[in-house]
């Protein structure tokens, strides 16, 4: 599970990549907190199952929370990779910032670990593969393009048609009109 927290240590963006249910979650998150001694130089902690590698990032924290038998080397280094992507998508490293890519750093943190396993992958492919689109999607867009400019079309035709039978019906009551104004000034003279 990889975590990107505030500095009250409030969860901005979560993203498990094995199954794990929400109390579960809930209760690592909980604990990290307790944990993490102030001014300490380490960059893990560990409990009796879990192992919590972190990284401070200006007000943030970055957590990756692992199983203690994971190799430390693999998820420190996983860990700097999170941390290397998540300019890429955010300008300045703040909790409102990180919110409004939630979905992109997501999308990016699954090229990065996939079914809990590490992907041997770099920045550049990871740019490169969450960038991708698919052929079904320039199809769709394509279909969905063309379709707008045909209702565009039809809204046009039908407000034209429907000016035409206003100005019909516009000059269909002044002929009307006249021709009771004629009428009457016969019947009265």
């Amino acid at each position: 599970m990889f975590v990107i927290l505030s500095d009250r240590c409030k969860a901005i963006v979560s993203r498990q990549f094995v199954e794990m249910t929400r109390t579960r979650v809930e209760g690592l998150l909980a604990a990290f907190p307790k944990l993490m001694g102030l001014g300490k130089q380490h960059t893990f902690v560990e409990t009796e199952s879990v192992r919590y590698v972190y990284q401070p990032l200006d007000k943030l924290y970055m957590v990756l929370v692992t199983t203690k038998n994971s190799n430390i080397l693999e998820d420190l280094e996983t860990l700097r990779l999170f941390s290397r992507v998540i300019p890429e998508y955010c300008r300045v490293l703040e909790e409102g910032e990180i919110s409004d890519h939630c979905f992109d750093l997501i999308f990016a943190f699954d090229e990065i670990v996939a079914l809990g396993y590490r992907e041997n992958v770099n920045l550049a492919q990871i740019r490169t593969f969450t960038e991708m689109d698919s052929h079904e999607e320039k199809v769709f867009r394509a279909v969905r393009e063309t379709q707008e400019r045909e209702a565009k079309a039809e809204m046009r035709r039908k407000a034209k048609e429907l000016q035409q039978i206003s100005e019909t019906a516009y000059l269909l009551l002044l002929v009307q009109s006249s021709d009771t104004a004629i009428f009457y000034k016969e019947y009265i003279s």
